[in-house]
């Protein structure tokens, strides 16, 4: 039986992951798990997968907690060195990293350097230091298994080739809720708006990231680390449909594609039982007859500039796509609050990275002082407006 700790078991990869848990819970078991705030959905997953330690955002909430849970209780710990002890937790063989944004990125290589493997579904911590995790994971000797169902495709259709046969990777993206939206409407564009997601549903955050192709944009970043290749071995395609997750093109011509329902169950079974496979019956076969036609297409880079500037932080390289990122969340975490417009967070990422000082990112404490910076720069310049109406 394979022990796992769960970091993030409230948000939807979480859910999911948990999910496939209980449906073999005879090969699978959750010793550790740490979640945020939602402690209703937390105390349910506690009585259900019985973990020995868990972790909240808070001292407050550990406390609260506790009471619910009385005698019976697990550990609780909380914060960030409760996620890092959920991370590291002795009895864990995989660590699931399925924290949103840069939290995760502390307890992901505490984990790594414990000698753990990771299913990676937080690539915000291989945007920001990517070259720092990738060196851990070859000096630990652990395996690094992407859960993105796009990372997760290529890592599919790549098993046992050669990567020197690789010519490029493709990348595909629904498009999100405003693929079709002229560029005229985008400054009307509410919070209910974008996150009415046409396929997948997501937390928040990532559906927002959705809405401007940034997820895509760090999904790019991701590759460059994950996969070892340049940004002009990596490319992306608006496909709406969500069937065909991702394609690699090889140097005869030749492109394997990985295509199945758009269902996360998928990607994070095949991560928690790599390198067999799980007989997810609960879904329904895919049906190409059903499905009718499948349609690619470039992005609009012009009306999607967070692509754009995505692409722009890998080549700048260093300590770029830090300040991306983190400007990145500062700025849709201010659009859900109803702060800013949509229109502003490519706007401000944009300036942020033109005020930011690249410098080489040789260490962590480099990384988070661009991390912090960064936050800075793009609160002010939420600041700097009226608020939205």
């Amino acid at each position: 039986m394979k022990s796992i700790a769960l970091l993030g078991s409230t948000g939807s990869v979480g859910v999911t992951t948990l999910d496939v848990v209980g449906r073999f819970s005879g090969r699978f078991r959750v010793v550790a798990m740490a979640a945020g705030q939602n402690l209703g959905l937390l105390t349910q997953q506690i009585a259900k997968f019985h973990p020995e330690l868990v972790s909240v955002a808070t001292p407050e909430l550990a406390r609260e907690l506790q009471s619910r849970l009385g005698r019976g209780a697990p550990s609780i710990v909380h914060g960030l060195d409760g996620a890092t002890a959920v991370a590291t937790h002795p009895g864990a063989e995989l660590l699931v990293s399925a924290l949103v944004g840069a939290m995760g990125l502390r307890p992901t290589l505490a984990a790594i350097k414990a000698g753990k493997d990771i299913a990676f579904a937080n690539k915000e911590v291989l945007v920001i230091a990517g070259e720092l995790i990738t060196n851990a994971v070859r000096t630990s000797g652990v395996k690094l298994l992407p859960v993105d169902s796009e990372h997760n495709a290529i890592f599919q259709c790549l098993e046992g080739r050669a990567r020197n046969t690789i010519k490029r990777i493709i990348l595909t993206a629904s498009g999100g809720p405003f693929r079709e939206l002229p560029a005229e409407r985008f400054s009307s564009i509410t919070i209910q708006d974008a996150l009415n997601h046409p396929t997948w549903r997501m937390g928040n955050k990532i559906t927002i990231d959705s809405a401007t192709l940034m997820n895509k944009g760090l999904e790019v970043l991701e590759a460059h680390w994950l996969f070892g290749l340049s940004s002009e071995q990596i490319s992306v395609v608006i496909h709406p449909q969500s069937i065909v997750h991702s394609m690699v093109e090889f140097i005869d011509g030749s492109v394997i594609s990985e295509m199945a329902v758009p269902d996360m169950a998928i990607p994070v079974a095949y991560a928690l039982a790599y390198p067999e496979r799980l007989p997810l019956t609960h879904l329904e076969p895919l049906s190409l007859a059903d499905t009718g036609t499948l349609t690619f297409q470039p992005p609009d880079l012009a009306r999607f500039p967070c692509l754009r500037l995505a692409f722009d932080a890998l080549a700048a390289g260093a300590t770029m796509p830090a300040c991306l990122n983190a400007a990145n969340e500062v700025l849709v975490a201010g659009f859900l609050a109803g702060e800013m417009p949509f229109t502003d967070i490519p706007r401000h990422i944009e300036t942020v990275m033109a005020r930011h000082s690249n410098q080489p990112a040789r260490t962590l404490e480099d990384l988070l002082e661009t991390d912090a910076w960064a936050r800075g720069a793009a609160r002010e310049l939420m600041r700097a407006r009226p608020q939205a109406a």
